[in-house]
């Protein structure tokens, strides 16, 4: 998908779910919402150099929270402009005390890069983009720095991971708490307030149906939170595809223990499904393989998810 002009300058560029959507306000001081994964790094700066932004000139980026896909290009994007960035006050504190196990990197075996960070965001700030005044409304539950971004004269919210259209984000109950799910349901009532005549998310296309969007989040989370169950499937088939992302493939014979030897992989086996490792692997995969979205190539798994 092109860039989308979505307001005058401010452009709405749309990836897969390795690399999180992010937006440039074209300009002399260019401005940029979240700057998507590290290791694709040269593609996102291709993007936005088509738009006639010259990186180097860039004033801001706001991340709207500190996961991997969301503020891969940050660390890069600073060093050659010395642009200053915003996150919420806890994202803040988080990479000033370079608290990767907070971030999810060391969790989940993500490459990420701890930058300087100019300003911790409240919730009801306002962050000026270019002319574009946009509220900041935080939305912890998904992660605990969580913002999403609002501008009441054309009624758009940037919704980031707090809200996507048919799906939602992962829930790691292990790094964010037990209070996750019932933090996003609240953060979920604040948003539907809101006036809203499109969606911009993290992951996935635009949207207008904000209300319809919302109950599926709901429903999803009622879900989770009558059978614990749901949520370690959920974390498991998600992580799984993002892992085969960042790794480009992987050999099928070395993937269960690559698995095994991290964090994430063990513990929420651990916790949802009595440590059976092999089992659970064993019945994701084929679940995976049958559906096509994970494949066998001569001994080598790749996933057909879009980055």
């Amino acid at each position: 998908m092109k860039p989308l002009e979505i307001m005058e300058n401010l452009f709405f560029i749309q990836r897969g779910y390795l690399n999180a959507n992010h937006f440039v306000y074209t300009s002399e001081q260019p401005v940029l919402i979240d700057t998507a994964y590290i290791a694709d790094f040269q593609a996102t700066a291709d993007v936005i150099r088509r738009l006639g932004v010259d990186i180097a000139k860039t004033k801001l980026i706001v991340s709207t929270h500190c996961h991997c896909d969301h503020i891969g290009g940050a660390k890069i994007i600073q060093d050659i402009s010395s642009c200053d960035i915003a996150l919420h006050k806890i994202g803040k504190y988080f990479i000033d005390a370079q608290d990767d196990w907070s971030t999810w990197w060391r969790y989940y075996n993500q490459d990420a890069s701890f930058f300087n960070c100019a300003k911790g965001l409240v919730d009801g700030d306002v962050i000026c983009v270019g002319p574009h005044k946009f509220e900041v409304i935080y939305t912890p539950g998904h992660s605990a720095d969580g913002i999403v971004l609002y501008n009441r004269n054309e009624k758009v919210l940037i919704s980031s991971d707090t809200l996507w259209e048919n799906d939602m984000a992962v829930m790691t109950v292990r790094v964010e708490g037990s209070r996750a799910c019932f933090s996003l349901m609240e953060s979920l009532e604040k948003i539907e307030k809101l006036e809203v005549k499109v969606v911009y998310p993290g992951h996935g296309k635009p949207f207008t149906n904000m209300a319809r969007a919302i109950e599926k989040a709901r429903k999803r989370l009622k879900g989770f939170l009558e059978d614990k169950t749901k949520i370690g499937n959920d974390l498991l088939k998600k992580i799984i595809v993002y892992t085969l992302m960042m790794k480009r493939g992987t050999d099928e014979a070395s993937f269960f223990d690559d698995l095994i030897a991290t964090h994430w992989y063990r513990e929420t086996v651990d916790f949802y499904f009595d440590s059976n490792y092999r089992h659970k692997y064993e019945e994701i995969m084929h679940n995976f393989l049958d559906r096509g979205i994970v494949k066998n190539q001569d001994g080598r798994l790749i996933t057909t998810v879009k980055p």
